[in-house]
């Protein structure tokens, strides 16, 4: 899976705070890891880690909707500009979809998250700060970036537990994905990059989608990070072209 390189600015700035958010938040993050070997997760406080129900670790890309199946995933949310307007064209079209949020975003935006939540879409973890090297930092670091979001968007939601785990970029490690996997959230690909982070104009992002749909049912998706009117845009044009191409709209299986 591509990384996700320029045009994204946006992560730099968040990056610094958003480490510091993670400290400040409790003084001392009851998720904070404890770093053990390779391919186990850390242990928390018991606390502060409520049972859930492990998943697999494999990184998922089918539809739970089947053969025909798509699923529409947004990334790097929310965004008080831009979440809503997504969110108006699904309603608009019926369409439910996963949101993979980042921590830093959740914790800023808690309304959005449950206006998400209530409109019957899924939650994704996707890391405190969006860091996109990730798979070469340790497994310390790794469970902290991971974890912390995890608690953000559970809190922000109001209890709603993010039920995947996308690492920013595709920087998933074995390590990373067993931890998230341990922790009910099921490691979450993509088979079609629309590239609209790179502001390629409607009509590209639209292409993409029709050119690209054969490789697989996951399409990606942003509503965060910068000008997301092109993102709107194509969504208003792609989802009733994929309801006219006789697809259904699912989610990433678990």
């Amino acid at each position: 899976m591509a990384r996700h390189g320029g045009g994204r600015g946006w992560y730099g700035k968040v990056l610094g705070a958003a480490l510091g958010v993670t400290v400040l938040a409790t003084g001392a993050s009851v998720w904070t890891a404890q770093a053990g070997a390779a391919g186990t997760p850390p242990k928390a406080t018991a606390s502060a880690t409520p049972a859930v129900k492990s998943v697999a670790k494999t990184i998922a890309h089918a539809s739970d909707a089947g053969a025909r199946g798509v699923n529409i995933t947004i990334d790097d949310g929310p965004d008080p500009v831009w979440t809503p307007q997504v969110l108006d064209v699904l309603r608009e079209y019926g369409v439910k979809a996963t949101f993979c949020m980042v921590g830093t975003q959740a914790e800023a935006h808690p309304d959005l998250v449950k206006q998400v939540v209530a409109a019957g879409h899924r939650l994704c973890d996707h890391s405190v700060s969006h860091d996109t090297t990730m798979d070469k930092k340790p497994q310390a670091y790794q469970s902290q970036q991971i974890l912390d979001a995890e608690r953000m968007i559970t809190k922000a939601s109001g209890g709603v537990r993010p039920m995947y785990y996308r690492a920013p970029g595709g920087a998933f490690t074995p390590y990373s994905r067993q931890l998230a996997a341990s922790r009910g959230m099921r490691p979450l690909g993509w088979n079609v990059d629309t590239k609209d982070f790179e502001l390629p104009g409607a009509d590209a992002i639209v292409a993409t989608v029709q050119q690209e749909l054969p490789n697989g049912p996951t399409l990606l998706f942003h509503d965060a990070g910068g000008d997301r009117a092109q993102t709107v845009e194509a969504l208003r044009r792609i989802l009733p072209w994929l309801k006219d191409q006789g697809y259904s709209f699912g989610f990433p299986v678990r």
